[in-house]
């Protein structure tokens, strides 16, 4: 692995690209990298894990063109998203770090500029977000905002806890505030969210309001092309280990996501007719927390009565419009 070191200028922000078997995106994400309008000095890594198409020319194309603003990080073999992400992390240099996979990009051209702005503006807050709009590559659905209207503009450890509302390729951060992953991070089947949480434990979350990126939902997409069992499975990983890590402050919150995480994970199994198992994950959904919401608790409900009573859930459905069980 290798890392020309660009040193025309001093660097404020390193951009932390990620990148496999993204050959039909990866121009547009780089692209969107270069067209940034700042004050100051931005490098962008790109961390290029053995690709089988033609990614790493193209990644290779760029550096040989920008060689004063782009390290490429070239892997010998294919070590895997989340060991890319941390060598890719542990390569930065700058004062921040503004996280872009290979398959997404940014719209904004003062992206990079304004969150910049807006953490020396809020010393308070360790990271950054932004709206985002998610666009699905087959049509299968419409173009949406990532974040609701109502997103808080500062928000905390408890908040980012109980669900991911940061759209990766909208997230700023300060360097350092980590000083070292803990060993179990490097385990984990995810990334992003729990280094979310991890940052959060020393400054809260601050929101931008404007829409600055596109997230991409594709076939080839890690997450997106995971199923919903495998989703929930990496979510209780990682809550297992933040339950010890964390201590006893962040208990209830804890609860309140593997709550909904065991829910998400029965419902999943239920769908695949695998109903042994969506049985066992539903009572440890209320296990874990029993009066965790009214939403949740009508979905805890619906989703007993059709597993227990499914004969029943369907007239009570028809009656009643209840809500089916979500992930």
């Amino acid at each position: 692995m290798s890392a020309p070191d660009p040193d025309a200028e001093d660097v404020k922000v390193s951009v932390a690209m990620v990148t496999y078997n993204h050959e039909p995106f990866i121009a547009q994400a780089i692209e969107s990298v270069l067209m940034q309008q700042t004050e100051f000095g931005v490098e962008l890594l790109i961390g290029e894990d053995c690709s089988t198409d033609g990614t790493r020319e193209i990644v290779a194309e760029y550096a040989g063109r920008h060689p004063e603003r782009i390290r490429p990080l070239w892997h010998e073999h294919n070590v895997g998203a989340q060991a890319n992400s941390i060598a890719v992390l542990n390569a930065c240099r700058g004062q921040y770090i503004a996280a872009l996979e290979g398959d997404d990009y940014w719209t904004g051209p003062l992206k990079l500029q304004k969150q910049v702005d807006f953490l020396e503006a809020h010393p308070e807050c360790s990271m950054c977000f932004h709206n985002v709009e998610v666009i699905y590559e087959d049509q299968s659905r419409e173009p949406r905002n990532y974040c609701p209207s109502d997103q808080k503009e500062i928000s905390g450890l408890e908040d980012i806890l109980k669900w991911n509302f940061i759209p990766t390729c909208s997230v700023m951060c300060r360097r350092g505030v980590v000083c070292e992953l803990p060993d179990w991070y490097h385990e984990l089947a995810i990334g992003d969210w729990p280094l979310h949480i991890l940052n959060a434990q020393y400054g809260d979350i601050g929101y931008i309001e404007s829409v600055m990126g596109v997230h991409r939902v594709h076939r080839g997409g890690i997450w997106s092309s995971s199923s919903h069992v495998q989703r929930g499975k990496a979510a209780l990983q990682m809550y297992y280990h933040l339950r010890s890590y964390l201590g006893a402050r962040y208990q209830k919150s804890i609860k309140m996501g593997m709550a909904k995480a065991y829910l998400g994970l029965a419902a999943a199994y239920a769908d695949e007719e695998n109903i042994g198992e969506a049985k066992t994950n539903l009572w440890r959904s209320v296990a874990e927390c029993p009066m965790n919401g009214l939403r949740q608790l009508e979905d805890v409900i619906a989703l007993a009565l059709r597993l227990y009573t499914p004969q029943i859930h369907t007239i009570l459905k028809r009656i009643w419009r209840l809500p089916t069980a979500s992930v």
